[in-house]
């Protein structure tokens, strides 16, 4: 089941700093990038934040597949997405101890 747009701009409006949060269309589903960093998935409707060190603070939560055979992710609820204020600091810490993601490489072969 894809996601709906909807449910991707509640998470991004609950967690406000729209310079700091965004997210990127895959598949039917969306990333949630902190400061240009992937810290969660939005599938099925559904919030996946990545489990780290820094996401310690959701521990309490459910935990659940993304996708099938993906990780273990911790399974935000609809209220604690509503409601948790410290949500935002929880991701942009994580977005913090991430590395920034790898440069595409081009599509052309050199030398040729």
């Amino acid at each position: 089941m894809a996601t709906r747009k909807e449910t991707a701009d509640f998470i991004l409006r609950k967690l406000g700093h729209p310079e700091r949060f965004h997210v990127k269309a895959m598949f039917g589903e969306f990333a949630l990038y902190a400061d240009g960093k992937p810290v969660a998935f939005i599938c099925d409707d559904q919030l996946f934040v990545k489990i780290m060190p820094e996401s310690v603070a959701l521990n309490d939560c459910e935990q659940g597949q993304a996708y099938p055979g993906s990780k273990p992710y911790y399974l935000v609820s609809e209220d604690r997405i509503d409601a948790d204020r410290k949500l935002a600091s929880t991701l942009l810490a994580m977005a913090e101890a991430l590395p920034l993601p790898r440069a595409k490489k081009g599509k052309g072969r050199k030398g040729r």
